[in-house]
């Protein structure tokens, strides 16, 4: 079977994102987390939080590692699959992606080789400023990727050119009108992907019975913090679903399987969209809570997807990927919250518990993946809103080409997969006495941050 190299090409951008963003969501809350450790213990001399850091920064530099190397292969293919992406928006992609390289990368890479194995070469103040820089860092590569995102979803700040954009201002390209939902929703998604993690792998470490004190002060810290991230989350995705019903109502359509514009819109909890029949079949629903989510008024108008004929995205991916978002989001929110209440004044919660957590260990990834398939197939037919069309911009390969790369491709990305979730299991299985440190290495790192604060 002869399949179309434009749909092999979409598949294999989509395979390598949705390898490549595992990693930056649990990079960039983690990298705050290890700095919380660090800083805790600074402040207390508790070794706990030393065991803590020591445990989580090797898990953060195979995570940074993954991401760094996936994150080459997505500019990669820019060149091979989409070349006449850079040569229509070269002027404003080309910019930010250097932005990105010259201002974040540069500062992660300069000073995590100090943040890893620097700690008993360098004064604890500038270890410390290490660890936070790198923390910086990877925030700020958020900030120029997700600038990027967010133009192509609403641009703005532009002028065509004889069929070239061209900045007309880099305020406006930068802080487009999506920029701030898109970038806060990320960041808030990455920490509750690290928190989870955290609190499930402390989780199994104490149902496996290696856990340690420093094991169930890191599983407080997790779930303390999706419990506070959870509810933001929710505030932040409400802000942004009214940017994106403002900016982009085929894709609003899409996610609630509106198919003619109409008032007092009824939510959708489960159906099988037909785009053949522009129908909904065996929907069930909820009355005028579509309307009220998105607009706030109970006779909310929302727009159809028959207003866009031919320009709306494929229905069915965007509406399940939306519905497991919400799923996966509310899910978390409960579990916070119990576990937030189990484990209040240093209590130890019980075995259903800790299976939930162990359990959800790596939810933050599936409402990640989720939420990232509603925004980029949300998106189609346009590769910038707009502005230019994904078939207008694919390299002329043929069938046989790309899909051979894209064989190649899962089978590596499903081989390194397995090896890192292999990897943070067998050292969750280890000991804590394994990340004992010695009186004589204690006393030193104890002296140096007294020294230091005195």
């Amino acid at each position: 079977m002869d399949i179309d190299p434009f749909v092999l090409a979409r598949i294999q951008f989509a395979t390598n994102i949705s390898f490549h963003i595992l990693f930056p969501a649990i990079s960039i809350g983690l990298a705050w987390i290890l700095l919380f450790f660090r800083l805790r213990y600074t402040q207390t001399g508790d070794r706990a939080w030393e065991y803590a850091y020591l445990f989580w920064v090797k898990i953060f530099a195979l995570t940074f590692a993954m991401g760094v190397v996936s994150g080459i292969t997505m500019s990669f293919q820019f060149g091979t699959n989409w070349p006449g992406y850079m040569e229509k928006v070269g002027n404003v992609a080309g910019p930010l992606l250097g932005y990105e390289v010259l201002s974040a990368f540069f500062l992660e890479a300069s000073f995590l080789g100090i943040m890893l194995f620097g700690k008993d070469r360098v004064s604890n103040r500038l270890h410390l400023l290490s660890t936070f820089l790198v923390a910086f860092g990877t925030t700020l590569s958020a900030f120029w990727i997700l600038s990027l995102n967010s133009w192509m979803q609403t641009p703005a700040g532009y002028y065509i050119e004889n069929g070239v954009v061209m900045v007309d201002s880099w305020v406006e390209v930068i802080f487009n009108p999506s920029f701030p939902y898109r970038f806060f929703h990320m960041l808030t998604a990455s920490f509750l992907t690290a928190a989870f993690l955290i609190a499930g792998v402390s989780a199994w470490r104490a149902l496996s019975k290696v856990d340690g004190p420093a094991t169930w002060k890191v599983m407080r810290t997790g779930v303390f913090l999706a419990a506070i991230m959870a509810p933001l989350q929710i505030i932040i995705g409400d802000l942004h679903g009214l940017n994106t019903r403002e900016h982009q109502p085929a894709k609003i359509a899409a996610m609630e399987a509106v198919w003619d514009t109409d008032t007092a819109v009824p939510f959708t909890l489960f159906a099988l969209p037909d785009e053949d029949s522009r129908s909904n079949r065996y929907a069930i629903e909820i009355p005028y809570a579509a309307s009220f989510i998105l607009t706030h008024e109970l006779d909310g108008e929302i727009q159809g997807l028959n207003d866009f004929p031919g320009e709306h995205p494929p229905v069915g991916m965007v509406f399940y990927s939306f519905r497991v978002m919400l799923a996966m989001g509310g899910l978390m929110l409960l579990v916070a919250w119990w576990g937030s209440w189990q484990l209040r004044g240093g209590r130890k919660g019980s075995r259903p518990l800790l299976l939930a957590l162990s359990a959800m260990a790596f939810s933050g990834w599936v409402a990640v993946l989720a939420g990232w398939y509603v925004t980029e197939i949300g998106r189609q037919p346009w590769i910038v809103q707009g502005l230019v069309k994904v078939e207008d911009v694919v390299a002329d390969h043929s069938s046989a080409t790309v899909g051979g790369t894209l064989i190649g491709y899962i089978l590596l990305y499903a081989f390194l997969l397995v090896s890192y979730i292999g990897a943070i299991r067998n050292m969750a299985n280890k000991p804590a006495a394994s990340l004992a440190l010695g009186p004589a290495h204690f006393r030193k790192s104890r002296t140096t941050v007294d020294n230091e604060e005195g």
